[in-house]
């Protein structure tokens, strides 16, 4: 959707602000609209969340996996002490006198092999080898597999709402740095105009002495004002330069960024209500909330199958032997039943925890939205504030010039101190500098109220609306 916004950008470019700042030479002029589609694309936390989205949903296809038979294959090798097998030659003794006595007599050519044969039957030599494949197959796991899979389901939305709050913090975070470094900048620019007023007035100043209308102390207190206000001016330029940096940083850009869309405030907004009504429906923390109480509900169904019989299907298939007995059976079927009677009463501790964590997230359910509410409501009502302090400032403004106006003129005409001028044009700065402030404050609030709604997209469209004011 950003990019819906910029064509309002491009226009947005146009505004003084652009003409002031706007030098190939000092950094990439750049729109607030197109700033945040920078760190939508280039944002290290965007990445590594679209990461873990991916590999929560590879873990649902495995907990999925958990319905299918489970195949294996599987090769061993045995060597035993003894061969197995049947010895019967202690029974020719007594088979030789079972005939006598029935009168049967054998040839001594038949009966003589026979007697000197060994009556011994190897069933299955010393050493042997298989090659087999077995089978496993859940029945009824008493709903572990199900709860398994929901739980797995729910996960990938959980990542979901943490993406979605990670994006809005980031937006949050781009109105901080990128009309931060707007607000710099024009304190940069304010505290330019100031050093190069008080140069002016010391000019004056050194021109009224020569001519012996001012005293020298006056000359004197002209240059330690301005030297005042060079020291304001790089102390201005250093801070702007640390938040340049700050801003490239959360953009993900190599070069510097100028901002180009102005500061705003607006005259108008929506009533708490509605803010409120908002992050019910949008918060990602409250969404976020409510798949830990799904996730413990679930666990509590798992651990509840762990008072149920599990039951299975399983078979199994020699691929391959070497010297296995003939007797042994080449494939094999069957069902099991298992049922835990006693483990050390775990799984009924397991059972019990898990219904406490539920309780704990209702009860944590019902404090975060009590403390997203009156979050809500405090920013609320400093941005309200602020609004009505800009139409102050603007008055504030005006009279400042005018006083300045008048107190340099009185100056030059000999009828008013030095100090009544430096005092002067300080206080103009003051005022501009609060105006500037005031306009930054609103930002930064309106940002965080819409981060705390789940509403951080609504930002930009803030900036199109009928009561947009913006303030350069």
């Amino acid at each position: 959707m950003y990019k819906n916004f910029v064509a309002f950008a491009i226009a947005m470019a146009a505004l003084p602000l652009f003409a002031q700042q706007a030098d190939s030479s000092r950094g990439r002029a750049l729109a607030y609209e197109e700033a945040l589609i920078m760190v939508m694309d280039n944002n290290g936390q965007i990445k590594a969340d679209r990461y873990a989205e991916e590999a929560l949903v590879k873990a649902k296809k495995a907990a999925a996996g958990l319905r299918s038979p489970q195949i294996s294959l599987g090769a061993n090798y045995t060597l035993m002490s003894d061969k197995i097998g049947i010895d019967m030659n202690g029974l020719k003794e007594p088979v030789g006198g079972l005939l006598s006595g029935l009168g049967i007599q054998l040839p001594p050519t038949i009966a003589g092999p026979i007697m000197s044969a060994d009556w011994g039957y190897t069933l299955q030599e010393r050493d042997f080898a298989i090659v087999g494949a077995t089978v496993k197959a859940p029945i009824y796991t008493g709903g572990k597999i199900n709860a398994a899979n929901r739980a797995a389901k729910i996960r990938i939305e959980e990542g979901r709402q943490k993406s979605a709050a990670n994006k809005n913090s980031l937006q949050t975070e781009l109105v901080e740095r990128y009309f931060g470094l707007s607000l710099a900048m024009h304190v940069v620019d304010v505290r330019r105009q100031v050093v190069e007023g008080m140069q002016k007035h010391l000019d004056d100043a050194i021109k009224l002495e020569q001519n012996g209308m001012i005293a020298r102390v006056e000359r004197l207190y002209a240059e330690m004002k301005l030297s005042e206000a060079k020291a304001e001016l790089k102390k201005a330029q250093s801070q702007a330069s640390t938040i340049a940096a700050a801003l490239a940083g959360t953009i993900g850009s190599e070069e510097n960024v100028i901002p180009v869309s102005s500061m705003f405030v607006l005259s108008q907004l929506e009533g708490v209500d509605y803010y409120q009504a908002l992050a019910s429906q949008n918060s990602p923390i409250l969404k976020q909330v409510d798949m830990k109480k799904s996730l413990a509900q679930e666990a509590v169904k798992a651990e509840r199958a762990n008072f149920i019989p599990q039951v299975a299907a399983m078979g199994g298939i020699n691929i391959y032997d070497y010297k296995l007995t003939n007797l042994a059976p080449r494939w094999v079927v069957g069902a099991g039943v298992s049922f835990k009677l006693f483990n050390g009463l775990t799984r009924e501790y397991n059972f019990a925890a898990a219904k406490t964590t539920v309780k704990q997230v209702e009860a944590l359910q019902g404090k975060i939205n009590d403390d997203i509410n009156t979050l809500i409501e405090k920013l609320y009502n400093q941005l309200t504030t602020v609004s009505e302090q800009i139409e102050a400032n603007d008055a504030t403004i005006a009279f400042a010039k005018e006083y300045l106006r008048i107190k340099e003129k009185a100056f030059l005409e000999g009828t008013a101190p030095s100090s009544d001028v430096v005092d002067a044009r300080l206080n103009l700065a003051a005022a501009e500098i609060a105006r500037l402030q005031c306009a930054y404050n609103f930002d930064l609030q309106l940002a965080q109220l819409l981060e705390a709604c789940g509403a951080s997209d609504k930002f930009i469209e803030y900036r199109s609306k009928s009561s947009y004011k913006a303030i350069n």
